[in-house]
């Protein structure tokens, strides 16, 4: 798979830019998985503009590099996470632990190749209970720790084609709620983040898969298939999903755990 140029199409719905909310994490730990680019960035950022000691975890260290030049508070922290002890360490010690990190194949179930749905759930999914299984006892032991999962509308619904990521997201979904009812009472919140398709390079990746799974030209995935069933018809931001993240770790939204928040234009609506 290749990365694919920004597509033309109609122009997008103007929308609010995202105003931060109130958040104060100085003296805390975040751990961001798939920190070097697009939805892990952009919380990355947010929560060392919060105050927060920030680990940014990706496999990409000129990625994170340049992270950490853009924003003091960032510690890079260049790991595969199919390293799955590695991965479970370097949560350790962590008070906010964001599950981003993901990949994505395009490919009929019979002709999706098992290494790579492997992989998938690896990393989309052993990887996540691993980091939480590590950051969860010293959010216990001080009582109060907040773990966000990226997961995505098709944690919620399913699309074909999808098969591995849409397994992934579904297990995601229960392995958050099942963290939110054993750290309630342990000031321990456990969350999903929905956001539909937004605008980042794994997105311009599944545009050239969609295009040739169902044959059709690059320009008419955006609009026929990706959008379809969206009200909004438009990406989402990655700057507003991190802000989805952000409240997620504020007092006033320590009532809120093993839901899923969906930002997904509408697309559940139906």
């Amino acid at each position: 798979m290749t990365s694919a140029a920004p597509l033309p199409g109609p122009a997008p719905l103007p929308g609010p830019a995202p105003r931060s909310v109130a958040l104060d994490l100085g003296g805390r730990t975040a751990l961001v998985t798939g920190a070097a680019g697009g939805i892990g960035r952009a919380c990355a950022l947010r929560l060392a503009a919060a105050g927060a000691k920030v680990r940014a975890v990706d496999r990409d260290a000129e990625g994170l590099a340049e992270l950490a030049a853009a924003a003091p508070g960032v510690e890079p922290l260049a790991l595969d996470l199919t390293d799955l002890d590695a991965a479970e360490e370097a949560a350790a010690g962590t008070d906010v632990l964001v599950n981003n990190a993901g990949l994505q194949l395009v490919r009929p179930i019979e002709d999706f190749p098992p290494d790579v749905f492997h992989t998938v759930l690896t990393v989309m999914l052993e990887a996540p209970f691993r980091l939480i299984r590590g950051a969860l006892p010293g959010m216990y032991a001080q009582g109060w720790g907040r773990i966000v999962n990226l997961s995505s509308v098709h944690g919620l619904r399913a699309s074909a084609y999808k098969s591995a990521y849409v397994a992934a997201k579904h297990g995601l979904e229960g392995l958050s709620k099942t963290a939110a009812l054993e750290g309630a009472a342990r000031g321990v919140t456990s969350n999903c983040v929905n956001p539909g398709y937004v605008r980042t390079p794994l997105v311009e990746r599944q545009i050239a898969d969609q295009a040739a799974a169902h044959g059709i030209p690059r320009e008419s995935v955006l609009t026929d298939v990706l959008l379809k069933d969206s009200a909004l018809k438009r990406l989402i931001e990655p700057e507003e999903v991190a802000e989805a993240v952000a409240y997620l770790c504020t007092p006033e939204a320590s009532f809120i755990t093993g839901t899923s928040l969906a930002l997904d234009g509408g697309w559940t609506a139906h």
